[in-house]
């Protein structure tokens, strides 16, 4: 796998000559430095290796310079698929375990001793967290410090020694090979069995279904492709097609599956649409191809929106300011922008979309446009993406509320996944059997749509492609008007985006509310506004210098640097009894914040071990922890995503207490917060979506939508945080978040985006143009790279 890993670098990176950067220049040499690695950083098993690509390499021109930094991140993909293929396929490696009475099972796993990782993972996490509390202990000690290397490694040991029994003295080698061995006899005594050997079982090349590969190639880029709006590569489609081979069971060398391989991607191309028009001179890393499935989705959601697009009218804000008077408390009044979005929701246009940042009374609104259409004797159906917001809606605006999925199921939508793992969609009809139930559809009961009902979508920034299509299909079939009200800006679903955009574009009535009420400074409720859309990089970096001047970016020297700064902002606020967001990129960084924190109450003394439950990656929840439900489960009364405090632990059962009302109590029972049950301290921006707290903390590498929401979560206080060891570097690292992923709506906005990086891409422009096959891309310059 090392000498695959970096024989792909050797042939795909480039550096970049001329004006701009605009000739693709092959490379003659790369360094890399490797690493080998018995142990983790907590000093736990783990035999790995690192390889560190030098950024400088040397050109075939005998120039040193940078490396593509485009080419170079989006390889990753592929570099990743390699190592599936290495691990999944390789004789020698599958004849080993083998010879051992170990298989590789279909998910990839080693199924004879995947029962002992979630211990083992759940001591490494115990192990982080242990730092993490001893880090800040010291930082505490040692006020405008920062630990030397060898401080760190004392913390290491510690951390790795803490509450483990029979500890070795010293770390002598011999000590912690038998301490490790102890460990595992504990979780299973057979781990360290002898077995008996197994024969090797193995799909032969000859017998694999191209087609399916092809498929699944296909699924696997398509997946991975919502933050580029639908958009794929070729490094995408040969890393999706390198692991669909790397998963059927074949058994052989690297070099004989290539021939497969090259197959596989010529076959996935013929389902996908091609973006620049044939354009023969791209890099194999331009995002240039969409999927056929995905492009008819953006096509089918337009064509509806455009027949549902029926005009009507609008209440005008006047009444609705007098239905205002008798729905809204004593003295709300709610403003020009707020009535005219309530007269549009409450008239007669089939479409309408209502737009607007974080904090600006949507919900106030929605209440009187509730108020205004029971009046008129129609009714409001509030659905959001998750049940969650939907609960959360439906209680404060008074109207039926669920999430789309369920409104959906009711009316006979079923999804799932066919044989290449691609999301499906079907519909029954009424006296089908269904297939979830084993029982005849009786059509409708639980959320019936007539004629000139509201369907309105809360939070429908979050709403992806497919189940805006079914929505839209409903409402063509019932006769209800739908209405988006959201923020396209703000987190995104977890499929396609761009549903709201489409519906926006096709409107007959589009509204945008700009007062923002949530915060108290409104110097910062301006400035949001800037943060939210900034147009260019320009204007990025002079917000991203605005909120510096203000002392809300903190400047951090890594990852874990940023995990203590947030620990210690959950101290801070929570000592005062105040609520923080704390913000992070990805939920392998909310786990590590989450473990942190947990331990650091334990050690101030405000959890306790004499009870404790197992969550979900057999997390420890202990009582009083705060915790996240992430299923909704209708027996016990509990949303996807709702965020709780443990109030007991019992014999089979939990008690949650909402973190809002002390009276809102749940009961859950222990077989379901293994499941589906986590810390939430911390948590990603799906986490915190539609929540509104004192002060929030957004961590490092979010996107546009991660840093919007999560820095206008605190009604008081919201900070950033960035890794860089000057102003100029942290204002830039905001800069480039704000500027992230931006939406691309239609096929035309897909295009244009293509486009545009190929213009940006570097190009080769001598005699000796790249051979390119569906496998690699090499140059011909007759040289082969040389690696030092």
């Amino acid at each position: 796998m090392r000498n695959r890993i970096i024989t792909t670098w050797q042939r795909e990176l480039n550096a970049r000559r001329g004006s701009g950067g605009s000739i693709r220049q092959p490379l003659h040499q790369i360094e890399v430095v490797e690493l080998q690695h018995r142990r983790s950083r907590a000093l736990d098993p783990h035999v790995h290796r690192h390889l560190w690509l030098s950024v400088k390499v040397l050109g075939e021109d005998g120039k040193w310079s940078n490396v593509d930094s485009r080419v170079a991140m989006r390889l990753h993909t592929l570099i990743n698929a390699e190592g599936d293929v290495a691990a999944r396929t390789d004789p020698d490696w599958i004849a080993a375990l083998a010879r051992h009475g170990y298989t590789i099972g279909v998910d990839g796993e080693v199924p004879q001793v995947a029962h002992a990782v979630p211990a083992l993972s759940r001591r490494s996490s115990q192990i982080e967290a242990n730092r993490a509390t001893l880090l800040a202990e010291w930082r505490d000690d040692h006020p405008g410090q920062e630990p030397s290397r060898d401080i760190q490694k004392q913390i290491d040991r510690q951390a790795w020694a803490k509450e483990r029994p029979g500890k070795p003295k010293g770390l002598e080698e011999d000590a912690w090979e038998q301490t490790v061995r102890d460990e595992l006899a504990a979780i299973d005594p057979w781990l360290l069995a002898e077995r008996a050997s197994v024969a090797v079982r193995a799909v032969d090349v000859e017998n694999i279904d191209l087609d399916l590969l092809a498929a699944r190639a296909i699924v696997d880029a398509d997946d991975r492709s919502a933050g580029s709006g639908g958009r794929v590569s070729l490094f995408d489609l040969r890393a999706g097609a390198t692991r669909a081979v790397a998963a059927s069971g074949v058994v052989a060398h690297r070099q004989a599956l290539q021939a497969t391989i090259d197959a596989v991607v010529s076959r996935s191309l013929a389902h996908t649409v091609d973006l620049l028009d044939g354009a023969v001179d791209r890099p194999q890393h331009i995002k240039g191809y969409m999927t056929t499935r995905t492009a008819a989705l953006k096509v089918e959601l337009a064509r509806r929106f455009g027949s549902l697009n029926i005009a009507g009218a609008a209440l005008s804000p006047e009444a609705m300011r007098l239905v205002s008077e008798s729905e809204l408390p004593t003295g709300v009044v709610i403003e020009s922008g707020q009535a005219e979005a309530a007269g549009a929701i409450a008239g007669t246009d089939r479409l309408v979309t209502i737009t607007g940042p974080a904090g600006t009374g949507k919900t106030t609104m929605l209440r009187v446009a509730h108020a205004a259409l029971t009046l008129q004797r129609r009714r409001l159906i509030v659905v959001a993406p998750t049940r969650k917001a939907a609960s959360v809606a439906g209680r404060e605006i008074g109207a039926p509320a669920s999430s789309v999925h369920a409104l959906l199921a009711d009316h006979g939508w079923r999804w799932g996944r066919d044989a290449a793992g691609a999301e499906t969609w079907t519909r029954l009809i009424p006296g089908d059997i269904d297939p979830t139930t084993g029982a005849p559809y009786p059509g409708s009961t639980r959320y019936p749509v007539n004629h000139d009902d509201r369907i309105v979508i809360d939070e429908a920034g979050m709403l992806d492609l497919h189940t805006a299509n079914a929505l839209a299909a409903l409402a063509l079939e019932t006769g209800a008007g739908l209405a988006m009200v959201g923020d396209h800006l703000q987190a995104m679903p977890v499929g396609h985006s761009g549903a709201m955009a489409t519906m926006a574009r096709r409107s007959g009535s589009v509204v945008e509310l700009s007062a923002v009420h949530r915060f108290r400074d409104q110097e910062y409720a301006a400035l949001t506004l800037r943060l939210r859309e900034p147009g260019s990089m320009d204007a990025a970096l002079a917000v991203a210098a605005e909120l510096d001047d203000r002392g809300v970016i903190h400047r951090v020297d890594d990852n874990s640097g940023a995990r203590d700064l947030m620990a210690e902002a959950y101290f801070r606020w929570a000592g005062r009894h105040r609520r923080v967001a704390l913000v992070t990129a990805t939920n392998e960084e909310a786990d590590a914040v989450n473990d942190a924190i947990q331990q650091r109450r334990l050690d101030l003394g405000q959890l306790r071990l004499n009870r404790v439950a197992v969550g979900r990656g057999e997390q420890r929840l202990l009582e009083g922890d705060v915790v996240q439900t992430r299923r909704n489960d209708r027996a016990a009364d509990v949303d996807n995503r709702a965020v709780w405090a443990i109030r007991r632990i019992r014999p089979g059962s939990i008690d949650l207490v909402s973190l809002t009302d002390s009276a809102d109590i749940r009961r859950i029972s222990t077989d379901y917060a293994a499941s589906h049950v986590h810390l939430a301290y911390a948590s990603t921006v799906h986490g915190i979506q539609g929540e509104t707290t004192d002060a929030s903390i957004v961590g490092p590498g979010v996107d546009a939508s991660g840093l919007y929401v999560g820095m206008t979560r605190g009604r008081a206080h919201n900070e950033a945080i960035a890794i860089a060891r000057t102003r100029d570097a942290a204002v830039a690292a905001i800069a480039e978040s704000m500027t992230r992923s931006p939406i691309e709506a239609s096929i035309e906005d897909s295009r244009a985006a293509a486009m545009t990086e190929l213009r940006l891409a570097a190009r080769f422009v001598d005699s000796g143009a790249p051979f390119v096959s569906a496998g690699f891309t090499t140059p011909q310059s007759g040289r082969t790279p040389s690696l030092s």
